[in-house]
Parts: structure tokens; sequence; C-alpha cells
């Protein structure tokens, strides 16, 4: 009778492992909307730090265009010595959801040029790779020789399926999937460069985002992350830790729903309840816009606080380089 049991639980635990697997494919299925994903990808309209700007619609009324305090504001100096320098932001669903407000962190930094499209890949921006997200014109290459920016910020959570066919239905986590990971990081990176000096610009920086906890898998999250931190380190570039922005103090890789709420979440109730800063929905772990997903894929409209502090610890990063500090 007790193998009988042990078999029982083993068949138990592994249908639950499959459906997880199924509702996170839905989500990200639903966030990408690769129907619309082609769509160009806009410039955020008077964007803020909280996200307030109608990005998605390129509408925006008087209360958007209303400057709110910037939780970045503590560390620029008071006067910049250089105009916003231009900047170009890749990315997947994080990116998609977070680049209204990241543009409004850098506004007086960088002029950011967002691309990003849900449930891409690095493979999906390389020039001759087969794409069913990202249009050619919107590839690396081809937007550094249109913005001609300063700076490249890369966000990829390191997807891998079924509309991403460039990874040659590669298993997510295995040893292929990381051999493909970190060649495609260095394809990417020589692409930014040649795009760079046929445009007859200096190359432009790059920074890559490091990515926050992932329940399913802590092992490929912390490896994924040592691939960039290795990319980085062997280009010159830079990585910007957003994912220890929404992860415990001492449990980088342990994840969590909630924080503790930080002194500017505290005095904007908004990003914080009693004291507590929610980073998830209850039925998503991996986004940190706590509006509900719609069909088509669009920034975060609804102020959260994951999605602020994500965007912070990259557009640090990218100020602190901007003023040379």
């Amino acid at each position: 009778m007790p193998g009988k049991r042990t078999t029982s639980w083993a068949v138990a635990l592994t249908v639950l492992g499959l459906l997880t697997v199924a509702v996170l494919g839905w989500r990200l299925l639903v966030a990408s909307d690769p129907s619309g994903a082609a769509a160009t990808p806009t410039r955020p309209a008077s964007p803020t730090p909280d996200g307030k700007a109608g990005a998605a619609d390129g509408k925006a009324g008087a209360a958007d265009r209303t400057k709110t305090p910037d939780p970045a504001a503590g560390s620029r100096k008071p006067d910049a010595p250089r105009d916003p320098v231009p900047a170009l932001y890749l990315g997947d669903s994080l990116a998609m959801e977070n680049q209204t407000v990241l543009a409004g962190l850098l506004e007086e930094t960088a002029t950011l040029r967002n691309a990003p499209y849900s449930g891409t890949t690095l493979c999906d921006y390389l020039r001759d790779q087969d794409s069913l997200l990202v249009p050619p014109q919107h590839r690396a290459a081809a937007l550094v020789r249109e913005v001609k920016p300063e700076v490249v910020v890369l966000q990829f959570w390191g997807n891998s399926w079924g509309y991403t066919p460039c990874m040659d239905g590669i298993a997510q986590g295995s040893a292929a999937y990381y051999e493909r990971y970190a060649a495609d990081a260095r394809a990417l990176t020589k692409e930014i460069e040649r795009a760079a000096a046929g445009a007859g610009i200096a190359r432009p920086t790059i920074v890559w985002v490091l990515q926050g906890p992932d329940p399913m898998s802590t092992d490929r999250i912390q490896r994924i992350n040592a691939l960039y931190e290795k990319q980085a380190a062997a280009s010159g570039d830079l990585t910007a830790d957003a994912g220890a922005a929404v992860s415990r103090p001492g449990a980088r890789y342990t994840h969590v729903q909630e924080l503790p709420c930080t002194a500017y979440e505290r005095k904007h109730p908004a990003y914080c309840a009693n004291g507590i800063a929610r980073l998830h929905s209850a039925d998503d772990y991996l986004h940190f816009c706590l509006a509900p997903l719609t069909k088509d894929a669009r920034p975060c409209p609804k102020k959260s606080p994951g999605v602020l502090r994500f965007s912070r610890a990259i557009a640090e990063t990218v100020a602190r380089h901007v003023r040379g500090v």
C-alpha cells in the first residue's frame, strides 16, 4: 500500500505541475497578443514616473501632464550637465508593461524610444532570425541606425516557447537553452555595435536588466542573470539589477508576492495598503502590473509598486552612466 500511495502522490504532483505551466502559458499568450504585436511601438506622451501618461492610446489629459514626485530624483544633481541623450528600450512583456514609467523616470536623463514586444526573446531582435513578433524595421540593428542611441536597454526574462520560433523549440532550462541564450547575447551585442558603426555614431552602452525571482525555476533565473553579467563584463557594458528591487533583502532569488512599502510608496497610498506593497496579482507571479491582462499588449495603466520598483532600478543605472558617476 505505501507504494501505491507514493505513486498516487507522484501522479497528482505531475498533473498539478502541468496545469500550472498551462495557465502561465495562457497568460503569456494573452499578454503577447501576436496578432497585434507588430503595431508600431509608441513614444509615451508626457510620461510621468507613476505611469499616468496615456501612452497606450497616445492621449494625455491635464491630470496626465501633472508632474508627480520622481522617486529617482534624489540621486540626480540639481543641474544636469547635458541634455537628455537618445536611448533605446527593447524587450518582452515586462518591458511592455513598464515602458511608460521608465520613460518618465528618465525624462531628464534620456529620451527613450520604446520598442518592446510581449513574448519575445533575444533572437527575435536579431536581423536575420525568423520572428513572429518583431517586424524587421523594429529589430535592434534597424532601430540603432534610426534612433542613434547612446544607451540601449535590454529586458528579457528568458522566453522560449511557441511564439519564439527563432529558439528552434529548445526546452527552457535545458543545456541547449543556456548555450543558445549566451550565443544570442553575443550576437545581439555585435549587431548593435555594427549598426552603430554603420550609422557613424559611437558604440552605445548596453544595459542588461537582471531578472526577478521565478518560483518555477530559481536556478534558471540565476543562470540567465549570470549570463547577462558575463556578457556585460566581456563587452564593457552594464547591468541593472531590477530583480533585486522586487526581492526580499537577503533572499535575492526567493519569490514574493508582496513586500513592505518603501518611504515613497507610504506617501502615495495608490502604491501602499496597510504598509504592504503588492508586487503581483494573485494569479500572475511573473508580471508586475496589477491591472487585468487584456488581449492587446499595453503599458501598465495602473499604479503598481512592482512596475515602479523595477523601472526605478533601470533608470538609476542609466542616469548614473549618463552623468558619468
